[in-house]
């Protein structure tokens, strides 16, 4: 239902950086690459048959995986099992437990976790059962590569400083009702515009329907605020770079502290205090993030504290917070 990641805007400015480009889904179609997996006894045949469809031979394999704990990375972590794995984790979920128990394996032969300087000082918490080192991938490189995408979508409109609000699609992971998600966005909406800012930007989930925008749209002309609803599926940090936000208004995004920790932009949160209360299971992956978030960031209605940009809570006692609450949602994995 969406686009593969050599389809999207900005990877041709990525192609170079490949040998090649293969299609997981298309390797195993019909299967669903979420869902499938290979059966144990038919491992020894998927190595075969991928190295012969991918014209691997016999040379050693390495791989570079994201969420390990789930298909499509476990899958074919468990079918090249002599290969060393090395994870990267894009978000603040690194911070967290390992969502759960993986197989020793697999857990074993992972050498490394890189991971964003997202919070400076912070360890993350992911794989270290199986003591695996994490590894900041430098700022400044990042940083170099998000600089190439700069020019990916042609039609974003040219604004300078606005308030730009980001949409997380809430409703669709069953952590808020739609209704609940709309009144977020418009919470956001007004509290920008309490704090000055008359020009916003709001920038929906990828996945979103296009309905919110348009209640937002209405609240917008009510209040007299001129509001951009940018469509365009783009980074939030291209647009970071070209409108150089006056502040980012969001819930839980790691877009907000790649906006803080990597650009140098005023942030401030919405509705992390009522979602902790909602996220069920306890150990909702999203936990971590919306506690990182809550702890961190100023609270959008406090203006003392979006103006001076103070962080919530230092990083000595972030990290005492994150291991309490790590335990509590996998107890049986960090006892």
């Amino acid at each position: 239902t969406t686009p593969g990641v050599d389809e999207m805007p900005g990877f041709e400015q990525l192609r170079g950086r490949f040998d090649d480009v293969i299609s997981w889904n298309e390797t195993i179609s019909p299967f669903h690459p979420g869902g499938w997996a290979p059966r144990p006894d038919d491992v020894p045949l998927w190595e075969r048959h991928l190295r012969l469809a991918w014209n691997l031979g016999d040379d050693d394999v390495e791989l570079a995986v994201e969420s390990i704990q789930v298909n499509p990375a476990l899958g074919i972590s468990q079918i090249f099992m002599g290969a060393p794995v090395t994870v990267y984790a894009d978000g603040l979920m690194s911070y967290g437990p390992t969502r759960n128990k993986i197989d020793p394996l697999v857990g074993t032969r992972v050498t490394r976790l890189l991971h964003l300087d997202l919070v400076p000082g912070l360890t993350p918490l992911l794989l270290t059962e199986f003591g695996v080192e994490p590894e900041i991938v430098p700022t400044d490189a990042f940083v170099k590569v998000l600089a190439q995408l700069v020019d990916t979508g042609d039609a974003l409109p040219a604004l300078d400083e606005p308030a730009l609000l980001l949409g997380q699609y809430l409703s669709a992971l069953g952590i808020l009702t739609a209704e609940e998600e709309e009144d977020l966005h418009v919470r956001m909406l007004k509290g920008a515009i309490a704090l000055g800012h008359t020009r916003v930007v709001f920038k929906p989930h990828p996945t979103a329907p296009a309905r919110w925008s348009r209640l937002l749209e209405r609240e917008a002309e009510r209040l007299g605020a001129d509001l951009t609803v940018v469509d365009t599926p783009v980074l939030a940090e291209v647009l970071y770079q070209r409108m150089r936000p006056a502040l980012v208004v969001g819930c839980f995004s790691t877009a907000l502290l790649t906006a803080s920790a990597l650009y140098g932009l005023p942030v401030a949160r919405v509705g992390t205090g009522s979602l902790l209360d909602r996220l069920t299971p306890y150990e909702n992956s999203n936990r971590v993030p919306v506690t990182i978030v809550d702890a961190l960031l100023p609270e959008l209605s406090d203006r003392a504290a979006v103006t001076g940009q103070r962080p919530g809570m230092d990083v000595a006692d972030l990290t005492k917070l994150l291991r309490a609450v790590g335990f509590a949602m996998q107890p049986k994995i960090y006892p």
